[in-house]
């Protein structure tokens, strides 16, 4: 048997197993194991591993694996709990890091008490080819798209992983989001399935969300989710330049000027520090 230290960390509530490949080597097979110790019952309980590897000319690469044993692009509350965690573990003493993602550079800056993060979270990609997405139209602003007998009005964001934000004129917190989520998630207009953000706006500066995680289910927070809602609603006219975006678990304040990149702003932690034998 081999142990590996792991560090329990959540950011709003989305928890993480957080392990790193500097100090000793990982199994090659880290989406296995994200299926194993992501299990609530029969492993360590989370929403995927966060696994941090040395890469040449940043201060370390991040890899996400999710529960359902597939690999994500990017996570923005994941990418706080690894800045955090990369000055916890000495892989960096820096404050303001370089970050390798599959979204590409990301770059994170760690307050002084060390219990909050402001990431640069890059523009938002929102040509449908890119996102990807097949509905109509170079760009997908409030597309129309048919699911379990229901029209939803979609608007398509990638923050380096795909979004469908849908803006919802009633209370979230009672919104069917388990029935639609993976039926959104899963539509063929989406090649590459997609995270679906399920908003209803309070006001220019406040909005209420839920989350449903492409490979994972619905979760307390989604830091991509959360920038490309605000940007969403900044793209209609729904929110002003900076907004709270209000998640079950926690507030994440998202600013973005057109053209420029979404800076997200919010709290990471950690939980609790173990050792499991592979």
């Amino acid at each position: 048997m081999v142990k590996v230290q792991f560090v329990k960390m959540h950011g709003c509530g989305n928890d993480f197993i957080m392990m790193e490949g500097f100090s000793a080597a990982l199994p090659q097979d880290m989406a296995a194991l994200a299926v194993r110790l992501c299990d609530r019952h029969f492993g360590i309980g989370a929403d995927g591993i966060l696994a941090l590897y040395p890469a040449e000319g940043y201060d370390f690469e991040m890899r996400i694996f999710q529960p359902d044993g597939s690999e994500a692009e990017m996570c923005g509350n994941g990418i706080r709990c690894a800045a955090i965690y990369a000055l916890m573990c000495g892989i960096t003493d820096k404050r303001e890091l370089a970050v390798k993602t599959g979204a590409g550079l990301i770059r994170p800056t760690v307050s002084e008490d060390m219990r909050q993060v402001r990431v640069d979270m890059g523009a938002p990609r929102l040509a449908a080819g890119q996102i990807p997405c097949r509905l109509g139209g170079d760009t997908v602003l409030e597309q129309p798209l048919a699911v379990a007998g229901q029209e939803f009005r979609i608007s398509a964001v990638s923050m380096g992983n795909p979004h469908a934000v849908i803006f919802i004129d009633r209370a979230v917190a009672d919104y069917p989001v388990t029935e639609y989520g993976p039926q959104i998630e899963t539509d063929a207009v989406f090649p590459a399935r997609t995270n679906v953000e399920f908003a209803e706006v309070l006001d220019e500066r406040h909005i209420r969300v839920r989350v449903w995680e492409r490979g994972v289910g619905e979760t307390l927070a989604c830091g991509t989710g959360a920038c490309a809602a605000g940007v969403a609603a900044m793209l209609t006219g729904r929110a002003a330049d900076e907004v709270d975006i209000m998640l079950p678990g926690g507030t994440l304040h998202i600013s973005w000027q057109p053209g420029q990149s979404v800076f997200m702003t919010g709290a990471a932690e950690c939980v609790f520090r173990g050792e499991v034998e592979l």
